[in-house]
């Protein structure tokens, strides 16, 4: 603007007698101050202009995006824009004679335009990320840590461009210091650094998702991932405790992710009944038939019981004693029983593993480990059927004449009659 608009005012103070130091200040004082209720009036006149277009687009608009933009007041900032543009344009009028005090409001007013351009790009990418999770496609991706790097960039030019400003210098002699100083800059940026890379690998490889149950045991977390940053990722534990830990430590060590279980056709129960090695035994004739009168394995012990009999007598077996030819045990019907048990268990996936298996004796007895899948995944109802089935076996074992191991108590000892 033509900086003799500024002298009106100050021409007439001195006509009417006033010296030209006192006039320059009042001249200064009163341009300033039409200059800033002009550019306040101009800048509630511009927000209002984009609050009605801004409504105008919601209605018609089919996603929710624009919501989100007004949400995080990004049209109420984009209004400030014009104003500052048009500061600047008066600051040499208002200024005419005071040369000094022009450049640094200059000055002043660039900066504050960086600071607006990047208060607006920080809610822009705000309402990015808000509008992203409401897509079930993005739902469960690190958005938080993608929308952090983009600031961290951010933050880094407008922080150069401030020092160029006020310097007078260009921005590129900035990059060219920054780039001997770059040892002391990995140092500073270290975690966003190994963050960033993190993150990368992380939704690269899809190894934790938002939503995703994990188990971490070296940061003592075991619950629900709910945010996944540049830094950190925070683990809603089940007592809803928070957990943060570092993101790059989902890379650097090792973890649980339980989204296998969750999207599976159930959720795996692996758990050992350790028998009293001294309770196992071969079965006698009359201990067969009263185990017969079990449904779950009626079949079986007559099928097997045929076959062994058929053995026994073709090879001419001496069963005087049990422990010639082939014999049933108390064991082994027992871990047939199980096997039919959960076969006809409805809890039970039937499509899955299912297995009853005999595993290494140890000092306390002989382990017989149930391996089968539940149909139901939620905790709760998975902890009720795992327990469900263990008191039905735990309450079966005195019939087939087995004893599950524990240690004795005070009550288990008979005192001794030394009479």
């Amino acid at each position: 603007m033509d900086k003799d608009l500024g002298r009106l005012l100050y021409n007439y103070l001195l006509k009417t007698g006033m010296n030209e130091g006192l006039a320059s200040y009042i001249n200064l004082f009163v341009l300033v101050v039409v200059v800033l209720v002009l550019v306040w009036l101009l800048d509630i006149l511009i927000w209002k202009i984009l609050r009605g277009l801004s409504v105008r687009l919601a209605r018609k608009s089919k996603n929710n995006f624009d919501n989100f933009l007004v949400t995080h007041r990004v049209p109420r900032y984009v209004a400030h824009v014009v104003p500052l543009t048009i500061l600047v344009e008066f600051v040499p009028v208002a200024f005419a004679d005071f040369d000094y005090a022009e450049g640094i409001a200059l000055k002043t007013i660039k900066i504050l335009f960086v600071f607006l351009t990047l208060v607006i790009f920080r809610k822009f990418f705000k309402s990015v990320n808000g509008y992203l999770k409401t897509l079930p496609k993005f739902k469960d991706k690190p958005i938080d840590s993608y929308v952090q790097v983009f600031m961290i960039f951010a933050w880094v030019v407008g922080i150069l461009t401030i020092f160029a400003i006020v310097t007078e210098t260009t921005i590129w002699k900035f990059f060219t210091a920054l780039g001997a100083a770059s040892a002391v800059v990995l140092l500073i940026f270290k975690d966003s650094i190994l963050g960033l890379v993190a993150s990368i690998q992380v939704t690269i490889n899809d190894m934790v998702r938002i939503g995703d149950w994990i188990t971490f045991e070296k940061y003592g977390a075991d619950g629900d991932v709910v945010e996944i940053s540049l830094a950190t990722v925070k683990v809603q534990n089940f007592d809803m405790t928070i957990t943060t830990i570092p993101t790059y430590a989902l890379i650097s060590d090792s973890f649980k992710n339980w989204r296998g279980m969750q999207v599976s056709g159930g959720r795996r129960i692996k758990r050992s009944l350790i028998i009293r090695q001294k309770s196992i035994r071969f079965l006698t004739t009359e201990e067969v038939e009263q185990l017969k009168k079990i449904q779950l394995v009626e079949g079986y012990i007559v099928t097997r019981n045929e076959q062994i009999n058929s053995y026994n007598q073709s090879n001419q077996i001496n069963k005087d004693l049990l422990v010639n030819g082939r014999n049933l045990t108390n064991f082994g019907v027992f871990r047939k029983y199980v096997t039919n048990y959960l076969e006809s268990h409805s809890a039970i996936n039937k499509n899955m593993t299912l297995m009853v298996r005999q595993l290494q004796p140890t000092t306390q007895g002989i382990p017989l480990e149930i391996y089968a899948f539940s149909s139901d995944k939620r905790w709760e109802n998975y902890e009720y059927v795992m327990a469900d089935i263990f008191d039905h076996l735990l309450a079966a074992l005195p019939y087939f004449s087995l004893e599950l191991f524990e240690l004795p108590v005070s009550k288990d000892y008979v005192p001794h009659d030394d009479r």
